[in-house]
C-alpha cells in the first residue's frame, strides 16, 4: 500500500450479503448491478473516516462465494469485471485502498479442472491439481473418487499449490486482478491451512510487480510469526484479541484482554513490531451487538478497537449496530443486504438515533487514531487491570497517550502509579471529553475517573 499500513482504517464488504445476491448461481443469469451501487456508499465510508476496504469473495462462485468456479471473471452476481474496475477507481479517487479476497485453498465443485476429473477419471489433465485423489473409493458427495476437501466441506476441494500448473493459473489470476483492477492488496483465505512454501512463492511473484503489495492471512489459531514475516505476508487476522475484546466486557474480566495485549505487544511480547488486523465481528462470526450482553459496550468495545495497537476494522453495518447471530448452522444472518435498492445511497435498515450515536461514536474514534500517531504505531505498556478497569499507554517517542476503559455500572477510579508513566507530565487531559477533562499526578499516583460504560483517552496538557 502506498500510505503506511499503520494509518488504515478499513470496513470490511461482504459483497454477495451486502448487496442482496441470489444465494445460488445459476451461471445464466445477466449480470447485477450490486458493485456499481456500492460505489454510492463510498461517501458514507469517507464521512466515517475510512480509507481502506477489505472486500470479498468477488469472483465467479457456486453459492457463498468461497466455493470460486472462475478466477477471471467477477461473479454474475454482482455485476462485471467494468464494474469492479470502477469501483476500485471510484475508491481510488477518495483515498481509499482497496484489498480483495484471494480464496487459493480450495475450488468449488464446478471449477473447471474439478469437472474435467469427473467426467474424465483417471484421464483428466487435471487429477494432480487437487490433494489426495483417490480412484479407489467414492466421495461422500457420490463422485467415482474422492478427494481432500477444507474442513470436511466437501463443496470446497482442496488445491494442490505445489502444482507448478495451479501455481501458474492462480499467480496468472492475481497478476490479472493487478494490472486490470488496480487493487492494493490480498486477503489470503484460510491461510492456516495455505502452504508455506507457496505463500513465500506468491509474496515474491505479488512484490515483483508492486513492492508495496500487502498481503494479509486469514489465521485463527497458532503463533502469528508463522505466517507474518519478511518474504511471506504482512499481516495476519487477530482472532485472539477479537475473543478477548468482547468477553472481556461479558465476563466482567479485563485479564483476559489485558494478557493477551501483554502476551503479543508488551516488553517481552511476541509480536512488537507486526501490524496485526483487528476486529469486532466478520462475516464468519456473531455481530458485535450480538454477542455483548450489555449494548453499552459496544462503545467502550470500538474505543478499545481504534486504541489498541494493530490495524483496525469496521465490519458492514455494525457501525449502525446491525445484529446477527448464526442460526441452525447458517451464515446469513450475519451477511445481510443493506443496500436499499429503491434508495441506492441509503442502508434499508435506516439507523435508529442509538444507532447514529454509534456511528458518530466510531467516527470520532477513527479521527483521534489518526491524529494521533502513537495510536497507530506506538509501542504498548499495561498501566491498571481490574476485573471492570483497564488502563494502558501508547508511546511512540514523540507523544504518549493513556487510554482508560470501563465496563461497570457506574463511575469508578482508575489509579496509576507516576512511576508507570515514565513521563515527565503532570497534567493530563482527555482528548474524547468536550469540555476537557484535566487530571493531574499528585501524590505519586495519576488518579482519575472513569464515566461507566465508556472510556478516557488522556494526552500529555
Amino acid at each position: 500500500m502506498k500510505t503506511s499500513i499503520t494509518s488504515r482504517i478499513f470496513y470490511h464488504i461482504y459483497p454477495l450479503g451486502m448487496c442482496g445476491a441470489p444465494e445460488q448461481n445459476d451461471f445464466s443469469s445477466p449480470a447485477g448491478n450490486g458493485l456499481l451501487r456500492l460505489i454510492r456508499k463510498i461517501p458514507e465510508l469517507c464521512s466515517l473516516g475510512i480509507n481502506a476496504v477489505y472486500i470479498g469473495p468477488l469472483f465467479e462462485s457456486s453459492a457463498h462465494g468461497y466455493d470460486t468456479v472462475d478466477y477471471y471473471h467477477v461473479d454474475r452476481r454482482l455485476g462485471t469485471n467494468d464494474d469492479l474496475k470502477k469501483l476500485v477507481a471510484a475508491l481510488h479517487e477518495n483515498g481509499i485502498a482497496v484489498v480483495l479476497d484471494a480464496v487459493f485453498n480450495h475450488t468449488g465443485r464446478h471449477f473447471f479442472a474439478f469437472r474435467d476429473i469427473q467426467e474424465k477419471g483417471w484421464d483428466s489433465a487435471y487429477k494432480d491439481w487437487y490433494v489426495n485423489v483417490d480412484f479407489s473409493r467414492r466421495s461422500p458427495e457420490g463422485d467415482s473418487f474422492t478427494y481432500e476437501s477444507w474442513n470436511g466441506c466437501y463443496d470446497l476441494v482442496k488445491l494442490n499449490t505445489s502444482n507448478s500448473a495451479v501455481r501458474e493459473h492462480l499467480f496468472g489470476a492475481v497478476r490479472y486482478w493487478i494490472e486490470q483492477f488496480n487493487i492494493d492488496g490480498l486477503r489470503l483465505d484460510a491461510a492456516d491451512s495455505l502452504d508455506g512454501n507457496f505463500m513465500d512463492a506468491l509474496s515474491g511473484f505479488c512484490r515483483a510487480i508492486d513492492p508495496d503489495f500487502w498481503l494479509m492471512g486469514e489465521v485463527v489459531h497458532g503463533d502469528y510469526r508463522n505466517w507474518a514475516h519478511e518474504g511471506r505476508l504482512d499481516s495476519v487476522t487477530n482472532y485472539e484479541s477479537y475473543k478477548g475484546l468482547w468477553s472481556s466486557f461479558n465476563d466482567r474480566n479485563f485479564f483476559e484482554i489485558a494478557w493477551s495485549m501483554n502476551r503479543q505487544f508488551g516488553r517481552e511480547g511476541l509480536y512488537p513490531h507486526l501490524h496485526l488486523y483487528n476486529f469486532v465481528d466478520n462475516h464468519d462470526v456473531v455481530r458485535a451487538a450480538s454477542v455483548l450482553k450489555n449494548p453499552a459496550h459496544l462503545y467502550p468495545l470500538y474505543g478499545l478497537l481504534f486504541t489498541i495497537p494493530g490495524v483496525p476494522s469496521v465490519y458492514y453495518g455494525s457501525e449502525n449496530g446491525v445484529r446477527g447471530s448464526k442460526q441452525n448452522g447458517s451464515d446469513a444472518e450475519l451477511r445481510p443486504a443493506l443496500l436499499d435498492s429503491a434508495d441506492e445511497l441509503s442502508l434499508a435498515c435506516k439507523p435508529s438515533e442509538s444507532s447514529a450515536h454509534l456511528e458518530k461514536t466510531i467516527s470520532d474514534f477513527i479521527r483521534i487514531r489518526k491524529e494521533h500517531g502513537a495510536l497507530q504505531n506506538g509501542s504498548y505498556r499495561q498501566l491498571f487491570v481490574d476485573m471492570d478497569r483497564f488502563a494502558f499507554m501508547r508511546d511512540n517517542g514523540k507523544e504518549q497517550l493513556i487510554i482508560a476503559v470501563n465496563s461497570g455500572e457506574t463511575e469508578a477510579p482508575v489509579q496509576i502509579p507516576e512511576q508507570l508513566l515514565a513521563s515527565p507530565h503532570r497534567d493530563w487531559v482527555d482528548i474524547l471529553a468536550p469540555e476537557g477533562h484535566r487530571f493531574r499526578c499528585e501524590g505519586g499516583n495519576l488518579s482519575l475517573s472513569v464515566p461507566s460504560s465508556w472510556l478516557r483517552i488522556l494526552k500529555a496538557a
